[in-house]
């Protein structure tokens, strides 16, 4: 599995790449492999602020349908709409062109409180 060090994590399995005050939001290379192949994304808070924890849309497997959780708060200013008619893209390249929202961070300092790549492999060995 695949952890780059230069992104966030968090303990929902999210990852958030930040770049100044915008950050994309994906799952992590561990969460798809826990859902397998990714027949549909779903979300629902485009032009939404959405705080830190709270759902900002689902994804769906062949096996089950899971939430997706706000790593930081911020107002989501576009979905991947290539998830649309590609949702695999989530399981073939997770960190790239698989992610899932781009949002504007409302408060940065919540991004002190997520997870280090090591701290993320962790929590996942347990």
């Amino acid at each position: 599995m695949n952890f780059p060090a230069d992104l966030k994590y968090t303990k929902d399995h999210e990852w958030i790449r930040v770049d100044g005050n915008v950050a994309y939001i994906g799952i992590t290379d561990y969460a798809q492999g826990e859902l397998g192949e990714i027949v549909f994304v779903d979300i629902t808070t485009e032009g939404e602020v959405v705080a830190k924890e709270e759902v900002f849309g689902t994804i769906e497997a062949v096996k089950t349908v899971s939430d997706l959780f706000m790593p930081v708060s911020g107002e989501v200013i576009e979905a991947n709409s290539e998830l649309d008619d590609k949702p695999e893209l989530v399981n073939e390249d997770v960190y790239g062109n698989g992610w899932l929202i781009k949002i504007s961070i409302s408060d940065p300092s919540e991004l002190d409180e997520l997870l280090s790549a090591a701290e993320y492999e962790q929590l996942i060995a347990k």
